[in-house]
């Protein structure tokens, strides 16, 4: 299928999903890359605490309150 086809299809509204190969799909600027940081112990308690309260893994409140503080000083 050509480009301007499927252009044509995805700005109708039809479900252009068949024709893509999801397996190879990107997010660019979402690729991640995995760190290591030391704690101290009194913060991972308060994190695991925080992540209890909240229902989530420790590793999300990690991820947001470092984000929202990026976007902060940004």
């Amino acid at each position: 299928m050509k480009a301007k086809d499927l252009d044509k299809k995805f700005d109708v509204g039809e479900n252009i999903t068949q024709f893509l190969d999801l397996s190879k799909a990107r997010r660019p600027g979402q690729e991640q890359k995995r760190v290591n940081v030391d704690f101290p112990i009194w913060m991972i308690h308060r994190l695991d605490k925080e992540a209890k309260r909240l229902g989530v893994p420790r590793q999300s409140i990690i991820k947001i309150w470092l984000a929202e503080r990026l976007e902060k000083v940004a």
